[in-house]
């Protein structure tokens, strides 16, 4: 297989190790950067077997390619309203509103919601906003001429809540092929591996619904049991210092090359 990878990534400190397993797995690869705005990947090849990887830019404007297998899954099943018709209660965040970003939302006195972009995954990271700190981010936002927010932008809301542990689990041809926690909470003792009873619980998510042919899912300990937190497109999902990029790269090369 054939990766065309997006150079300009400055967000994610990890992004680096891509290179390094491509480079240790001997697969071609080209190097490519995407300036802002841009409408179309400016580049020209002759084969079809390609996958790319980078930014939310690269995955959505790789969809025009229809002649790239798998070239990227961005969008259709990674929407919250497909997935959650299957994850239901298992989601962590299952009961959602849907506002444009310019919308009015009605807050209680001390409450905290956790809000992230709906359909355009990375014009902002989700987290969990008071009322004054997200009146705030909005205002900014939106007067800003260096991000691609805007009035109709559409965010999804949820009601905060604590988790204990969040791991995220990288899966090719429904196989978990590597996971590894990126948060824990100040109680929460450190693990170096996903516990097994994470992995049983994303395996049986996998099976209700094997979203993709590669995908990526971030899960949560609460004290009622394990959630999925969200889904993720694999081509433009960062990576953390514990994930083996090696691994993750030959388990997508192996199986789109079948």
């Amino acid at each position: 297989m054939f990766f065309l990878v997006q150079a300009n990534i400055y967000l994610d400190p990890d992004h680096y190790k891509i290179f390094d397993a491509l480079k240790e797995l001997n697969i071609d690869y080209e190097v490519i950067n995407i300036p802002p705005g841009a409408e179309r990947i400016d580049f020209e090849t002759d084969r079809k077997n390609v996958f790319v990887y980078g930014s939310v830019t690269i995955a959505r404007l790789a969809k025009q390619n229809s002649g790239w297998f798998p070239g990227s899954f961005y969008g259709g099943n990674h929407l919250y309203e497909v997935y959650s018709q299957y994850y239901g209660e298992n989601l962590l965040n299952h009961k959602v509103c849907i506002h444009r970003i310019s919308e009015q939302l009605n807050w209680k006195e001390g409450e905290k919601k956790f809000i992230k972009p709906y359909n355009e995954a990375k014009i902002f990271t989700g987290k969990v906003f008071t009322e004054i700190e997200w009146k705030d981010f909005v205002f900014e936002s939106l007067e800003s001429e260096s991000n691609r927010i805007t009035e109709q932008s559409l965010v999804q809301v949820s009601k905060a809540k604590q988790t204990i542990k969040e791991a995220r689990l990288w899966i090719v041809g429904g196989q978990i092929i590597d996971g590894g926690y990126y948060k824990f909470n100040d109680n929460a003792p450190f693990e170096e591996t996903v516990s097994d009873d994470g992995l049983i619980f994303a395996n049986k998510m996998i099976e209700l619904y094997n979203l993709e042919e590669a995908f990526v899912m971030d899960i949560c300990l609460m004290n009622e049991g394990w959630k999925i937190v969200e889904i993720n497109c694999i081509n433009s999902s960062g990576f953390y210092p514990n994930t083996n990029v090696k691994s993750i790269i030959k388990a997508l090369d192996i199986y789109f090359s079948k």
